[in-house]
């Protein structure tokens, strides 16, 4: 009797722990009141342009990223990240990231600490305008780029160095953008896709 219940037992946790490991984890909550603390914008403005880009947490809970993107000055980029902080990222993970946008192309961006300047590795996203859609995006996808040039021969993203996370646009469309962010979370490599 008792060999059967620690059986049950031991099965009933191996079941828990399967269904814990196959659910994406959260890796940033806008449902806080201090959720606005871990981010901030960058813009071109550190290099001369003059575009702008802010967010703001919505009533809804979600991060919305809106502003004007400028061409002048040789600007052309607008970006919210993270400040930083390790995202505990492993070997196999996907982001995926459920959000809203406006039919334009934007990156999401991963910081790396580095002697290098502007030194991270993006992913490129299309948004369906007005349209929530779900972003999966390998960490194996991600390239290394320094002031949007993709650097050569840098390999792969070290999970457990990334720092940071964020949104930039810079598709060299000059006018008002927005992308508004529900959720960003990691799947395991065994996770169901």
């Amino acid at each position: 009797m008792k060999l059967a219940y620690i059986s049950a037992c031991v099965a009933l946790l191996m079941v828990a722990t399967v269904m814990a490991e196959e659910t994406p984890q959260p890796l940033f909550d806008f449902t806080k009141a201090d959720a606005a603390k871990d981010w901030q914008t960058v813009n071109d403005g550190v290099m001369g342009g003059v575009s702008e880009g802010n967010f703001k947490i919505t009533d809804t809970k979600t991060m919305e990223f809106f502003g004007t993107l400028s061409l002048k000055n040789n600007g052309g980029f607008a970006s919210v990240r993270t400040k930083a902080k390790k995202l505990g990222l492993e070997k196999g993970d996907t982001l995926v990231a459920k959000l809203k946008g406006d039919g334009r192309e934007y990156h999401m961006n991963l910081s790396v600490p580095t002697f290098q300047i502007a030194y991270n590795y993006r992913a490129v996203f299309q948004t369906k305008k007005d349209e929530w859609i779900e972003v999966k995006l390998p960490l194996d996808k991600f390239e290394a780029t320094s002031f949007g040039q993709v650097v050569k021969n840098a390999g792969q993203v070290k999970p457990t160095s990334v720092n940071g996370l964020g949104f930039m646009l810079s598709d060299k469309k000059a006018g008002p953008f927005k992308l508004e962010i529900e959720s960003i979370k990691v799947e395991r490599a065994g996770t169901p896709k």
